[in-house]
């Protein structure tokens, strides 16, 4: 387990790692549920509540999402969320999912994602396949992928994030002008409209926008991508996931604002410093083997083929 002490993880008996994959014993004694702000939820959460009150399972959701979850769940604070449930399920796309793994990560509770709408990468079944998941779940029939985080300091300010940390130029007031260094020694310099550091998690979202490279999430890594470069050197790098690296403004940038999976968190000047760490383990989702990373890749990025090949006679 990673991290000191005890994980909540081991709440739900033993936990064995193979082929990159953590096998669960589970029992589900209280459930999370954390809903999409904007779609109807009403589908999946009937079907929650049913399967909940036919094992006797408790259904806990936070309190200013409470009237959405038909009054018959017990709300909970944010910060105890991950205190309360055995699992989270999150109801919407990778958005949502992200939010409940924020929420479930202080004890790396195990999230569920189900797809209302545009196929994710991390929802892992639809609406129809709940009840069924639920089920496997209780009994132990799933896997959960370890995902990073990646912890970011700015003098006293820490943040978070699983997809990606970006720092980006707000118009009118100049570019993002930025020097890399990795393990306190220099690499390049970066003059962009941003500067995207991801997780593999979040290298199919700003960062493969921008150009960067796709990374399974079994491998590992941190990829910093420049958005729109304005320098020579306009590519992406790799960092491995054990080493610090940091980003500090140049004299020639402007005011940046620091995104945090998507989110403004801060804004930065000249001469401020970004450090960042990855966190292994610091969250997990629910798999149950039915795609690949790279079946959900192709699905979701519109990737198509084989191609057909012209013929040359």
């Amino acid at each position: 387990m990673h991290g000191g002490g005890e994980s909540k993880g081991h709440r739900y008996g033993r936990i064995t790692r193979s082929e990159g994959a953590l096998h669960v014993k589970s029992a589900v004694g209280c459930l999370g549920v954390v809903c999409h702000p904007l779609r109807d939820i009403a589908a999946p959460v009937d079907r929650i509540l049913a399967w909940a009150d036919h094992h006797q399972v408790t259904v806990v959701g936070l309190n200013k999402e409470i009237v959405r979850l038909n009054c018959r769940a017990v709300g909970v604070s944010e910060s105890q969320m991950a205190d309360r449930a055995d699992l989270v399920v999150a109801l919407g796309g990778d958005g949502t999912v992200l939010r409940a793994m924020r929420l479930a990560a202080e004890h790396t509770v195990p999230v569920l994602g189900v797809n209302l709408g545009k196929l994710g990468f991390l929802a892992e079944v639809d609406v129809a396949d709940l009840s069924s998941a639920l089920t496997a779940i209780a009994e132990g029939r799933f896997t959960v992928e370890s995902r990073p985080a990646l912890d970011v300091s700015i003098g006293d300010e820490r943040f978070s994030a699983f997809n990606d940390v970006v720092v980006v130029r707000v118009p009118g007031e100049g570019n993002a002008d930025v020097e890399l260094s990795v393990q306190g020694h220099h690499f390049v310099s970066y003059s962009a409209d941003a500067v995207i550091v991801a997780t593999p998690t979040g290298s199919t979202a700003y960062n493969f926008s921008a150009g960067g490279p796709i990374i399974d999430p079994s491998l590992g890594g941190i990829v910093v991508t420049p958005s729109s470069s304005h320098s020579v050197f306009n590519r992406s790098i790799v960092v491995d996931p054990s080493q610090s690296l940091s980003l500090t403004l140049m004299p020639s940038a402007g005011r940046l604002a620091v995104e945090v999976d998507g989110q403004v968190a801060t804004h930065v000047v000249a001469g401020d410093i970004l450090t960042v760490r990855s966190r292994s383990d610091a969250a997990r989702v629910v798999r149950f083997g039915g795609t690949t990373f790279y079946e959900r890749a192709r699905r979701k990025l519109g990737i198509t083929g084989p191609p057909e090949l012209s013929s040359l006679s």
